[in-house]
């Protein structure tokens, strides 16, 4: 590798200079690129030195743009054949927040400090922490699919802290009690309300299930009574419906499980079963149709009109947790309680088997603060005076 200068004569009879790099790179691959000062050639130089060395330099000439490589990883999102709602938010992920900020630089131009200001730009033009996330998120999978097409060299995404997380109101990113998953006690007036709102009441199965099972709002309106097996007090999870009401697999081969019910649900379902009509998909939760229900349906005429009878508010007077996901958040912590607190007190294992997540690291990420320590206390104080005895 080396810095030169290079003088020349332009037709006027000026004389002009420019400092040049000329590189050999991983792949034993020739090239130059020309400066006007010499303080950026010497430091294009010792950037690419370093990038050489480590194997993960991509010269500019090898490269595609933001924009182009976006196209790319949607290309093969779809004949990976990802499902319509996933390959609908990818798009607009790309459209509204990746392109317009780094589409015009190529692939070779990204670091982790452009990265950064990438952030920082989106949360200027109001984007939300959990939108700022979802972005980089986006960025860093098409930079995966880059790679792997051998368009650039590193991830820079992914040399990023990998564990930094959005500003929760608890101000460390996990999930919050009270804040976004419900307590015990308003679970308890939710369950107790649901019986008493007239609007809500055809809800009432559909809610007690995502109480009890922690199944998603797609495994939920796409379930059918062919997957409830009440004797044994058990459903399978074997498919889901998306928003646009196509029905299709689990999200992963995780989903696919087998969750238990309690007693009050099996009633419930058993009553609920009995009352419904039958639909020609055998939709345990079907619409006045027969058909799938909205999801949004189910939110503003059941768990809204549930949580503001029950006295689960927010400052407006209005619904307190927006989503059915609370519901799934909620019966994660209800698994993972003690259970002398009243939960079923599972390990970590079987949680994540009850959840249909793709990897118990997904598990202990999202829930794994709320594990009791053992630590604590009454258990502390056993612990030593078991161990002085000995």
């Amino acid at each position: 590798m080396s810095v030169r200068k290079r003088t020349w004569k332009s037709p006027s009879g000026e004389i002009k200079e420019a400092w040049v790099v000329d590189y050999v790179d991983q792949h034993g691959d020739r090239h130059i690129k020309t400066f006007a000062k010499k303080r950026d050639a010497d430091a294009h130089h010792a950037i690419v030195g370093v990038a050489v060395r480590a194997g993960t330099h991509t010269a500019d000439s090898k490269s595609v743009t933001v924009a182009r490589a976006a196209e790319l990883w949607l290309e093969s999102c779809e004949a990976a054949g990802l499902e319509r709602t996933t390959l609908e938010a990818y798009r607009l992920h790309a459209k509204l927040h990746v392109t317009p900020v780094l589409g015009a630089l190529r692939l070779s131009q990204l670091t982790v400090p452009l990265v950064r200001g990438f952030e920082d730009r989106l949360r200027r033009d109001g984007r939300s922490p959990v939108m700022v996330r979802i972005a980089r998120r986006a960025l860093g999978a098409l930079l995966a699919d880059a790679q792997e097409r051998g368009l650039v060299a590193q991830n820079v995404v992914y040399s990023m802290r990998k564990h930094r997380r959005s500003t929760r109101v608890d101000g460390n990113g996990k999930l919050g009690i009270g804040v976004d998953i419900p307590t015990p006690d308003e679970m308890r007036a939710i369950v107790a309300a649901l019986p008493t709102i007239e609007e809500a009441v055809r809800f009432r199965p559909l809610l007690l299930t995502a109480i009890f099972t922690g199944l998603r709002a797609s495994e939920l309106r796409g379930l059918k009574w062919a997957d409830v097996d009440l004797k044994r007090g058990e459903l399978h999870v074997r498919q889901r419906a998306d928003r646009y009401g196509k029905i299709g697999r689990p999200k992963s081969a995780a989903g696919k499980r087998t969750v238990p019910l309690p007693p009050m649900l099996v009633s419930a379902l058993r009553e609920h079963r009995l009352a419904s009509p039958r639909n020609e998909v055998d939709l345990v939760f079907a619409n006045s149709r027969g058909g799938i229900e909205h999801r949004n349906t189910i939110v503003e005429r059941g768990l809204h009109p549930v949580q503001i009878a029950a006295g689960v508010v927010n400052d407006e007077g209005g619904a307190k947790y927006p989503g059915l996901h609370s519901l799934r958040h909620f019966y994660a912590s209800w698994c993972i309680n003690r259970r002398v607190d009243g939960g079923l007190e599972l390990p970590l294992k079987v949680v994540q088997a009850r959840l249909g997540h793709a990897s118990i690291q997904m598990t202990a990420d999202t829930y794994g603060h709320l594990f009791p320590r053992g630590d604590d206390g009454a258990e502390l104080a056993a612990a030593e005076r078991a161990f002085l005895a000995g």
